[in-house]
This record gives structure tokens, sequence and C-alpha cells, in this order.
């Protein structure tokens, strides 16, 4: 149970009210809180195959309709909703996952919305659903390794509006700026606020590098960063938050996008995941204070070795390979190293070898505090843009972690891949792919290991490849510096991607 000060400083209206975290609401605790405060209106909601939110609604009629929803769920059209699934039998459940619980912030009327599963027709899980993929790669590794993989995400965007005369937009000076020279607080800080309310686990919020003006519209970049959890939970929050963010924006009159790149020569959008594996106990075993451990470094070993297939689920459009280009803070080589924002696998300061030092230095007044928490190291992957497929990716980089940590030779083909200077001015590195066709290929030269254990399906695979070789962008870089295809043509035709 949470003890008094956690549910009252809950932001979570059902944590208040249930006394409980979500992962422990039953369906007794739903219906008792519906019934309590009068709501009439419930809401499903599920994750398509192109990465955004689905819905039905649902008008509350009785206590016994409301358990048989909460209890069957709802059937689906799938092949509506994946390209994999066959119109000749696409019938498909949806059943509610009662911990996903949350309070409507945009609806008119008050309602409580779910996300869902995907099940067929036997009842059992959608082995080609993305949440069940990703719950397969986790329950295989913890099968191989006795651990987990928790996941944070850092979302990255674009709001867009006419320009203001009061305090111009500087270009590319907006990391961090604060109101008025900062436009869109309001926007970032609500949908901040919202986010918290659902049960997401936010870190923060700030104004990012990307800022500038164009054709009479001032484009301003934000980002809303979270803490780690569990990657399916991970999964789910960052789906939501792309959702909650484009609501917000929505109501502002304001235009947002997440798509990678919509200038060049403009700081792009990526969707960083940074990660740590956890034991049981929750122990973080990439680092307990004192530098990075060796089971971090074989994970990276691990995220290196399929570094250029992940790209097939975290790079899913033609403008992915427009962000990824040397010196615009984005990874085009396959390496790693230590607070450097030139490679693939970063790792970030992590309060190693500290004591309460700082925290005395800046309160002298303050008794001292003893050893501060140790626990804080995370791997960051720098590849992923906005228009990831996230719980493939995320299914992907826990394969990766597996791979790492089981496979032999991992700890010798990290150490072999540090770097510590600008990694785009090293000629002898592998490179990421250039395109959606490159990516596909590199998916199918290694799909073998994304297929052990049952993790992800073949015919799955199979339509994975088959779209993104279907985007036609085989000689991408050659289409563009010939003018056979226009750079605006291709922000256009993916700005809303995800």
């Amino acid at each position: 149970m949470l003890s008094n000060d956690q549910i009252t400083l809950s932001p979570n209206p059902l944590v208040r009210a249930l006394g409980k975290l979500p992962v422990e609401f039953t369906k007794a605790d739903i219906i008792s809180y519906i019934v309590d405060n009068d709501i009439h209106a419930l809401e499903l909601r599920y994750i398509g195959g192109d990465g955004r939110l689905k819905v039905l609604n649902f008008a509350i009629q009785s206590v016994a309709h409301l358990d048989r929803i909460l209890t069957m769920g709802e059937r689906v059209d799938g092949s509506s909703l994946f390209n994999f699934v066959d119109a000749t039998s696409s019938d498909l459940y949806v059943v509610p996952q009662l911990r996903s619980a949350f309070m409507n912030p945009f609806a008119a009327e008050p309602t409580i919305d779910f996300l869902c599963y995907f099940y067929d027709v036997a009842g059992n899980p959608l082995v080609s659903s993305p949440q069940h993929v990703l719950r397969r790669a986790q329950t295989a590794l913890e099968a191989a390794t006795g651990n987990r993989l928790q996941a944070l995400g850092e979302l990255e965007y674009y709001l867009f509006s006419d320009v203001e005369t009061l305090f111009p937009v500087e270009e590319q000076r907006g990391y961090h700026e604060a109101a008025p020279f900062s436009k869109f607080a309001d926007v970032r800080t609500e949908a901040l606020k919202y986010l918290t309310q659902m049960g997401c686990a936010v870190k923060y919020a700030h104004a990012e590098v990307g800022n500038f003006v164009a054709d009479g519209r001032q484009m301003i970049q934000q980002e809303i960063e979270f803490l780690p959890v569990d990657a399916c939970d991970a999964a789910d929050q960052m789906t939501l938050a792309k959702w909650v963010v484009r609501e917000v924006a929505h109501r502002h009159g304001i235009e947002v996008s997440y798509s990678p790149k919509i200038a060049v020569g403009q700081a792009g959008s990526g969707m960083h995941f940074h990660t740590r594996l956890v034991d049981p106990q929750g122990n973080n075993l990439f680092s307990q204070g004192a530098g990075l451990t060796e089971l971090a470094r074989k994970v990276i070993g691990g995220y290196l070795t399929l570094a250029a297939s992940i790209t097939a689920f975290g790079n899913t459009v033609p403008t992915s390979f427009l962000r990824l280009v040397p010196h615009q803070e984005a990874p085009t080589a396959i390496c790693w190293g230590d607070r450097n924002r030139s490679v693939l696998v970063r790792v970030p300061l992590g309060w190693n070898n500290l004591d309460d030092r700082m925290f005395r230095d800046a309160n002298p007044n303050e008794p001292a505090v003893g050893q501060v928490p140790n626990d804080l190291q995370t791997v960051e992957m720098r590849s992923p843009d906005g228009s990831a497929a996230i719980h493939l990716l995320l299914a992907a980089i826990v394969v990766a972690a597996r791979v790492g940590l089981t496979e032999p030779g991992m700890l010798e083909y990290a150490n072999e891949r540090y770097v510590s200077g600008d990694a785009s001015k090293l000629e002898n590195l592998e490179q990421l792919p250039a395109s959606c066709y490159e990516s596909a290929q590199r998916l199918q030269a290694q799909r073998a290991l994304y297929e052990a254990e049952g993790v992800f399906p073949p015919k799955l695979i199979d339509a994975w490849v088959a779209y993104l070789e279907g985007l036609g962008d085989e000689n991408l870089r050659e289409d563009i510096a010939t003018a056979r295809v226009l750079v605006e043509d291709l922000v256009e035709t993916y700005f809303h991607i995800g």
C-alpha cells in the first residue's frame, strides 16, 4: 500500500481515491470509483499499426453493462488496424488493462479511459500485436538473465504558429530557454500536468534547441522526458504522451509535429530512449555508483550489434534519414562513448562516485544527508525518432540487450567501439543505414535474432520489411541531390507520423 504522503501528493485522482498503486487496481475498485463519482462515459483505447491511439466510446448504462465491458472488452476489425491481419478473418478482441485506468482530461463529460490488449479468436494474445511482442521480449530476457529492462523516453517535437513580434525567436537558441523568449511554455506545462494526472512517470519538460522562423511561421522545439519504468510501461506512456501533446496543442490552436526533420539545416527531433537493467529487487545493474558495470558494457555490445536493424523500428520514414547526418547531434556511426552526443549509444552523466558535497555547497545551512542515491545511471540509444513504432522499437532494444548478455564476445565488441571524440570524423566505423530500404535489408539479415524465443513472429518481420521497402527511398540521398525528390514534399508527406 502507498503511504499517506504518497497518496496525498499523487497527481492521479484514482490513486488518491482508491489509496493504491495502479498495478493493484481491481475491477471492483474501478466500478466503485465510477459509481461514487457519477461517471457515465468510458473509453477503450488501443494502439493501431500506425502507432496512434484508437478509441471506442461507451455510455455506461448500468453496473452490469459496465462489468461486462471491463470483463469482456469489445471486438474490432483488425484488418483496418494492422496490415498483417487478413480481412477474411479480421475480428479481434480488445480487453482493457485495469491498471491503465485514467480520467480523460479532454472529455466534455467525466470519462474514464483504459489502454487495451489485443486477443485473437481463441482468446489468446495476438502474436503480432506490438504490445505483446514487447511483452514476449521482456519475458525472454527475464528467462535468460533473471532481469528486466527499464526505459525512459525523450519525446521531442515542434510546435508551429504565426510569428510573434514581441521577444522574437532566436534561431537554434531554444535550449532550456524560459518565457518570454521561449514560446508555448503553457502548452508544455499543461501537457505535463495531464500526463502526471493520468499516471505517467514524467521527469520534466523543457524547451529544446530548435527555434526558427520560416514562411511567416515560428517553429519551436520542445521536449518531455520520462522516468525509468518497465519497458512495457515506457512504450504505453510514450504513446499516451504523443496523444496528449497533440490534444493540448490543438486546443491552443497550435500545430504539432513529431517528424524527425522539418527543415534542412535545423535541429531534427529524436525520440531517444535511456535504458537500465534491473534485478527482481529493482537494483540498477548498470551502475551502483562507481561507474559502468561489465553487464552494462555487454548490453551496449548488444545494442551496437543490432543497431543497424533497430533502425527498421526506430526510423520508419524517409525523413528519418535526413536527421541522421553528421554534425547535427544525431548519430551516424555505430559506436558508443561517455557524455558524447556524436555517438549512437551515449552513457550520460550518472551521479557516480559522489557524496552529498554538491548539496552541502549549494545549501551551506543544511545538515549533511550522507550517501546520495547511486542508482541513476542509464545508457541512451540516440538513433530513434518520432516515427518509431514504439512498442516494436523497445522490443528490439530488449532483444539487443538479451543478445548482449547471452552471446559470446559482446564485451570485447563494445570495448572495440568506444569513441571519445567526434564519431562523425572517424572513417573506420560501421555506419547506420541511409534509408528505410537499407534498414529493411539489415533487419532481413538479422531477423533470426529477433525471431529467437518466439519474440518477433516471422510474418510480422515479413510485413515490416515489405512496408519499408515499399517506401521507395533506396536512393534517397541521390534523389534529393538531383531534385528527383524534394525535401519539402517529403516533410509534408510525413508531417503527422506516429
